[in-house]
């Protein structure tokens, strides 16, 4: 008769050797080739779902993008074909990186747009954007000033290139300066500022309100010269029910399209303010008396549109991808030059 230590000792392990049996089932099935199918029909699906913008949400990629690692990774660890090959086996790693990269960047980026006046710094407020759901608030601490731009338009209004100077304060507190374009970003805290075709006019006010310090601010007219001919824009003067209809009216040919030209502020302007049925027209310098304060024209200035992106598992994959390739490489070089060539 047996022992119980002897029949404990068996039991455990017939169910490691079950749990064992368990694991490698389920090993297989997460390796299946159908399963790969499966997986690149939904992120197909995925793909063109977004494109379309019949669905929004990063997970449309990122979950399909992790189960084809976990696929992967899996038959790796099943196929003993790449244990006999480093360089397959390195291939099939890399793939698997890229994938959880692009997963975990399309829960981690973001995309977005602002404006700021020549002059005005940028404190963390986006017009528009969108992002991942693990991305956070990063560029609430990201600051820079527009000192001004220029841009160059080829015959025909063609946009060339553009040239923005900003400034900013680095990590160490020095002052810094650059000038970035369309295709030369500003890098601060891993995002991207790119200057974009969005431009105009910028009329620029002082509020005085009858209680209260005064505000000073601008006013983004649609951008030229895209709308040439809409220079108008409805407003509402900050802590008030006042809102104010404004047009920049000027008579003078700024944009040339028989020749080259440059973007700038007209030599002479009037602007054109109405409040109901009262109109009034302004010159620099102008005053409007309002029930709620006095409203005080300042100039013209500019104002610039940026793009904003943020993508910190770029560089990891571009290193993943020639990692992936040269190792492909690796394989195929070896399994043909072990052959012999045939001669005739």
């Amino acid at each position: 008769m047996q022992q119980p230590s002897v029949i404990r000792a068996r039991g455990g392990w017939l169910a490691a050797a079950a749990s064992l049996r368990a694991a490698q089932v389920i090993l297989a099935l997460l390796a299946s080739p159908r399963l790969t199918l499966a997986i690149l029909a939904l992120l197909g699906a995925g793909v063109v779902a977004t494109y379309l913008g019949e669905a929004r949400g990063p997970w449309l990629l990122a979950a399909p993008m992790t189960l084809f690692a976990v696929n992967l990774g899996c038959a790796v660890l099943t196929n003993g074909v790449f244990r006999r090959h480093t360089a397959l086996l390195v291939f099939h790693l890399a793939l698997i990186a890229i994938a959880l990269l692009v997963a975990v960047g399309r829960l981690t980026y973001l995309k977005g747009q602002l404006e700021l006046s020549t002059g005005e710094a940028f404190a963390g407020r986006l017009s528009q954007f969108e992002a991942g759901p693990w991305h956070g608030r990063g560029f609430d601490k990201v600051s820079f000033t527009s000192l001004g731009f220029t841009i160059d338009y080829h015959p025909g209004i063609q946009r060339d290139r553009t040239a923005n100077t900003v400034a900013w304060t680095d990590a160490a507190g020095r002052q810094r300066r650059a000038v970035i374009g369309d295709n030369q970003p500003l890098v601060l805290a891993g995002y991207r500022f790119y200057t974009s075709p969005n431009k105009g006019f910028a009329p620029l006010f002082t509020w005085h309100p009858a209680r209260g310090a005064p505000r000073r601010g601008t006013v983004h007219l649609p951008s030229y010269p895209m709308n040439e001919y809409r220079q108008a824009l409805e407003w509402t003067i900050p802590d008030t029910d006042l809102k104010l209809w404004t047009l920049l009216r000027f008579d003078e040919v700024l944009l040339d399209p028989a020749r080259p030209a440059q973007f700038r502020l007209p030599g002479e302007h009037t602007l054109v303010v109405r409040l109901g049925e009262e109109r009034r027209e302004l010159k620099p310098g102008g005053r409007l008396a309002l029930p709620q304060g006095v409203l005080v024209y300042q100039g013209l200035t500019t104002w610039m549109g940026y793009n904003v992106f943020f993508d910190w598992t770029l560089p990891w994959l571009l290193a993943a991808c020639l990692l992936a390739a040269a190792s492909l490489a690796r394989h195929f070089w070896k399994k043909f030059a072990a052959q012999p060539w045939s001669e005739a």
